[in-house]
């Protein structure tokens, strides 16, 4: 798409089941009813993760693990060159090199799917952006169907 030419990849986090004893469990129950870790990864277009951040408990935000592994240098993160930028969804604070949706609008490519035609500037990039964002969700999905999670 060629308004997403600098774009480098898409960032987003997954619920991983987390076997942990009892008296451990709490902090790790989620928005699912049982304990996750909330991973956090950035991949690029050919599906590929670049950067993987786990072990945070289930119940953490996204932006509270997302601000976490980009200013503490001992995760080495890969923050985008100059002039380029990843994909973020809402759950991600909108800054210098990390692009997220227009509030408000229509985002996810079954909510145009199922309603009246793309409209406007701003629904045209958020189903531009979804669409291209998406390659995070199907590497998490190959990840989830052929490991042991």
């Amino acid at each position: 798409m060629p308004h997403f030419k600098d774009c480098i990849g898409a960032i987003d986090g997954t619920h991983i089941a987390a076997i942990l004893p009892p008296n451990e469990q709490i902090p790790y129950i989620g928005r699912k009813g049982i304990p996750t870790q909330n991973v956090m990864a950035v991949c690029d277009f050919n599906m590929c993760f670049t950067f993987v951040m786990t072990g945070w408990e289930g119940s953490a935000h996204d932006t509270r693990i997302f601000l976490d592994a980009i200013r503490d240098p001992k995760y080495k993160f890969p923050h985008p060159p100059n002039g380029k930028y990843y994909l973020v969804d809402s759950g991600y604070l909108q800054m210098k090199g990390y692009l997220g949706p227009y509030r408000g609008q229509r985002y996810h490519l079954p909510d145009f799917r199922r309603g009246r035609p793309v409209f406007g500037k701003e629904e045209i990039f958020n189903h531009s952006h979804s669409s291209l964002r998406s390659v995070i969700e199907q590497t998490f999905g190959v990840l989830k169907k052929n490991g042991p999670f």
